[in-house]
Parts: structure tokens; C-alpha cells; sequence
């Protein structure tokens, strides 16, 4: 156990320390910061001319779901940069257990998901119409942490496929779109086709934006519960698909070389 606390928590850090380029404040501010706030700033002003929702859907809506930056982009990298840089492979070799091994992996980013999404309904507090009252802030950092987490764990999910295919950053860039259009981010899932509402069900994000939303309407958080009990429901599930995943494309690596042929 001890072992295994120690490969989830300090080998998590070390590996994101190590594979990403945008530990530096030059590549961090504008590549984690500064997209998540023009697209905030765009969907507010876009909401205010079209006289569709207040501020506050927006900055909500946008800001929780920038946490995908790090939590979809960042986990495919951590498996899709262990391969290119050809240490996947030496990595499997080691008898450290799989679920801290890829698990702690998540755990940096789900600290900079909270932290991008805390910046951007910062900046919708001093630049937008968007003004929380104090005794909600609790419940919506509780609601923020768990879409985070659910969050990330569907991108562990998708980081996965990187043990079988060379390219997934495609599909990084296909579902932080998917999710921009279904999660209810800017469209309220009502407005959308009913195959597109039971996608939107299934992923991260959605209730979480939508408890979100009520919390900082004034509603107490035992009038959310449901919703963040499901969002945290979807981040349970897709951390289990995620861990199934990675047992079976690591035994199908060992019996193919399909780290190195795929």
C-alpha cells in the first residue's frame, strides 16, 4: 500500500513535471489561461447581443468546462508523449500497480483543471456581470472539484487509447468540442436533438454546469445533490472504462508489440 501511495503521488508529479511544455509561465499563461478567458469574454458578449441568457450562464457554463483544457489534452499527452519519447514501454516493464501508476497521473491534472476554471470565474467576476454571492462560493467550489474530477477521469479514459493508436490528440480535439456543443456549456441541452441530450448525459460536464448554475442562482447544495451525485456517477464510471482500458491494451501489447507495430 505504502508503495502504491508513493508511485500515485510522487510519480504523478514527476511524469507531469516531465512530459508537458507548458510548465513555463510563457507557454502557461497563454495556452491554459489565456483561451480559456477569450472564449468566456466571446460567449458572454455573444449571449448579451443576442439577448439569449444573462452573464452568469456563460461565465458558469464556460468557465467549468475550460477545465477540459487540462483534463482532455493533458491526459492524452501523458500517455501520448510516454510513447513518442519511448518510455511507455520501460514503464510497463516495472511491476508498480497499474492503477497508481496512471491514476497518480491524473492527480496534477485535476489541480490544474481547478485552477484554470478558478481563473476563469475569477475573470468573469471582474470583468462580466457576474457576481456570486459569498455564502454560495462553498458549494461551488465542491460542485467545481467534482466536474474536475469527472472530468479527468474521461480523459484518462481517452489518454488510453494512446497505447493502442499513435494519433490521440484527434480525439482529444473531437470531444473538447463535443463537449462545448452537448454539455450544455452555451446551448441548453433541451434546445438539442434527443440523441445529442443522451450523449451529453453520459459525458462530464453536464450536471456539473447545470449544479453549478443553480448554486450560483441561490439555491442550496442539497437541492443539487442529485446533480453532483451523478456527475460524480459518469467520473466513476469512465475511471473504471479508463483503468479496463489500460489492463487491456497493456496485455495486448505484451502478446503483439503493438507499443511498437501500432
Amino acid at each position: 500500500m505504502r508503495n502504491a501511495l508513493r508511485v500515485f503521488f510522487v510519480g504523478g508529479a514527476i511524469s507531469y513535471r516531465a512530459l508537458f511544455n507548458w510548465l513555463h509561465w510563457t507557454m502557461y499563461v497563454p495556452t491554459m489561461l489565456g483561451s480559456p478567458l477569450f472564449q468566456i469574454l466571446f460567449f458572454a458578449y455573444l449571449g448579451r447581443t443576442s439577448h439569449t441568457e444573462d452573464d452568469s450562464y456563460f461565465v458558469v457554463g464556460n468557465a467549468v468546462q475550460a477545465c477540459a483544457m487540462a483534463a482532455l489534452y493533458g491526459a492524452t499527452q501523458t500517455v501520448g508523449n510516454e510513447r513518442q519519447f519511448g518510455t511507455l514501454a520501460p514503464l510497463l516493464a516495472t511491476p508498480a500497480n497499474r492503477a497508481a501508476l496512471f491514476l497518480g497521473r491524473a492527480l496534477p491534472l485535476i489541480v490544474n483543471g481547478i485552477v484554470v476554471s478558478t481563473f476563469g470565474l475569477i475573470c468573469g467576476r471582474l470583468f462580466l456581470d457576474f457576481h456570486p454571492a459569498p455564502s454560495s462560493l462553498p458549494a461551488l467550489a465542491l460542485v467545481l472539484v467534482v466536474t474536475v474530477c469527472s472530468t479527468v477521469a474521461f480523459g484518462m479514459a481517452l489518454g488510453a487509447l494512446g497505447m493502442r493508436a499513435r494519433d490521440v490528440f484527434f480525439s482529444s480535439n473531437l470531444m473538447y468540442f463535443v463537449m462545448l456543443l452537448v454539455c450544455g456549456v452555451n446551448v441548453p441541452p433541451a434546445e438539442l436533438p434527443g440523441w445529442l441530450q443522451t450523449i451529453g448525459s453520459a459525458l462530464p460536464l453536464t450536471h456539473g454546469i447545470e449544479a453549478g448554475r443553480e448554486v450560483v442562482a441561490g439555491h442550496s447544495l442539497a437541492s443539487v445533490g442529485h446533480l453532483v451525485w451523478a456527475e460524480a456517477l459518469v467520473g466513476a464510471i469512465w475511471a473504471l472504462v479508463a483503468v479496463a482500458l489500460f489492463r487491456i491494451f497493456e496485455a495486448e501489447s505484451h502478446r503483439r508489440a503493438s507499443l511498437e507495430t501500432a
